[in-house]
């Protein structure tokens, strides 16, 4: 979550520059983008994103679809965060733990850190119902709108919360989005209270989340603890049980990974 260092021209790799730029332009944008629109928005010659995108689809991080020819990001991109010792144990800690909630609450079960600015899921444990919420990994969550981001900026300190909504755009999503950063701190103030986040339809329509902090030995959050399905069933346990449920999960994995509970209060 640390700044990016500013550096001098000839102190980078513009190619480099380049291919991070345009991962970070997909990211979120499920539906693929053409390579038309991601020319015009990056300010790229149409020939230069075209040698960009082909070499990413070489490698695994972005796809393009035969039918559409539109480009999106692959769930290679969240390997790269997996395959760190710190995300294998966290892995490790979290998927029985996931599976087991899954079957407590029969809804889908994610895990997600936060990195570059934006959440990222990491891996899900899918409920079995017939209509259910899929997210794959990999898939980029925004900082304002999620549950799973939210549980873990709830608890970091101030320097690091400001790092990363300074200058943070508040996008409206749905009619539940909260767009005003005095709104949002109010938010994450009632989420450290009383230890996990709610999201009600505020990234999509009819898509309700509640979702708890995983800490380190450090006591840090590193990631969270997510479940999310659609809107009626939600309202057959109430976000409280459901709230209840998940922060037990999340401690769970924490435990696992060192962190002894003590009493937290908002830093």
């Amino acid at each position: 979550m640390a700044q990016q260092k500013k550096r001098k021209p000839n102190e980078t790799a513009p190619a480099l520059a380049r291919g991070l730029t345009a991962l970070e332009y997909l990211r979120g944008r499920t539906d693929g983008v053409s390579l038309s629109d991601i020319s015009a928005a990056l300010r790229f010659p149409k020939n230069s994103a075209l040698r960009l995108l082909n070499t990413l689809e070489d490698f695994g991080y972005v796809e393009r679809e035969p039918e559409t020819l539109r480009y999106r990001i692959t769930r290679r991109l969240a390997t790269l965060f997996m395959d760190s010792a710190r995300d294998r144990n966290l892995m490790e800690a979290a998927l029985p733990a996931m599976r087991h909630l899954r079957d407590e609450v029969n809804e889908t079960i994610l895990i997600s850190i936060i990195e570059r600015n934006a959440g990222i899921v990491l891996e899900q444990v899918q409920s079995t119902h017939p209509f259910r919420f899929v997210c794959e990994p990999g898939t980029f969550e925004d900082l304002h709108s999620s549950a799973s981001t939210k549980a873990i900026l709830a608890f970091l300190q101030e320097r690091e919360l400001n790092a990363l909504l300074d200058g943070h755009a508040f996008k409206r999503y749905t009619s539940n989005t909260i767009t005003r950063r005095d709104d949002y701190a109010r938010e994450l103030a009632e989420t450290a209270e009383r230890g996990f986040a709610t999201d009600h339809g505020e990234q999509g329509e009819g898509i309700h989340c509640v979702a708890a902090p995983v800490f380190d030995r450090t006591g840090s959050p590193i990631a969270s603890i997510t479940i999310t399905g659609p809107a009626e069933r939600f309202a057959e346990l109430g976000f409280e049980a459901m709230g209840k449920r998940v922060m037990s999960c999340a401690r769970k994995v924490s435990s696992f990974l060192g962190y002894v509970q003590r009493t937290r209060r908002r830093p």
